[in-house]
């Protein structure tokens, strides 16, 4: 069985690619799989961007409006979830949580550059195999503050057009 494949097309940025690992996060990338194919991502922002850090998205439309889908188990070490041994190293893709391990839901981050301490933190679930320069270029975009709650906005959004399954 083949890995999936996906492409998140970036509004006036370009294509990034990516492998997906289901033997690494099986539902993680069974959620992600629905909600690419449902076409959850279309529209919707990178809403962090922290340079030297990681690129956040899945969760928010370019008026700040969230939106929210079911939350699914949090499938890294420290929740109990040892086969993910996936490295949270430049171009790994993560689900986005809060404080609570099975709060994943539609949030995704891509690693910008290295960040062990994240390492059995988070579900890493796939990984680019083209488009950093396109990854440089979002993590490279002004930021600012939205409201009192929200850092690392970027001034104009970096919009998702689409996401698309091109293997399966």
């Amino acid at each position: 069985m083949k890995n999936p494949i996906i492409k998140i097309n970036v509004k006036n940025f370009g294509t990034m690619t990516a492998e997906l690992y289901p033997e690494k996060a099986p539902l993680t990338v069974a959620n992600f799989v629905k909600l690419v194919e449902s076409g959850f991502f279309s529209g919707l922002i990178f809403h962090r961007v922290i340079p030297g850090f990681m690129i956040q998205g899945g969760g928010y439309d370019e008026t700040m409006e969230q939106k929210e889908t079911e939350s699914i188990r949090g499938e890294f070490r420290a929740n109990g979830f040892a086969s993910n041994d996936l490295k949270h190293t430049r171009g790994v893709l993560s689900m986005a949580r809060t404080n609570m391990p099975n709060s994943a839901s539609s949030q995704f981050f891509v690693m910008h550059k290295d960040a062990p301490h994240l390492d059995g933190q988070y579900a890493g679930f796939g990984k680019l195999t083209d488009g950093f320069d396109v990854l440089d270029a979002i993590a490279n975009v002004e930021t600012g503050s939205y409201g009192w709650y929200m850092q690392d906005v970027p001034c104009d959004a970096v919009v998702i057009e689409s996401m698309e399954i091109v293997e399966k």
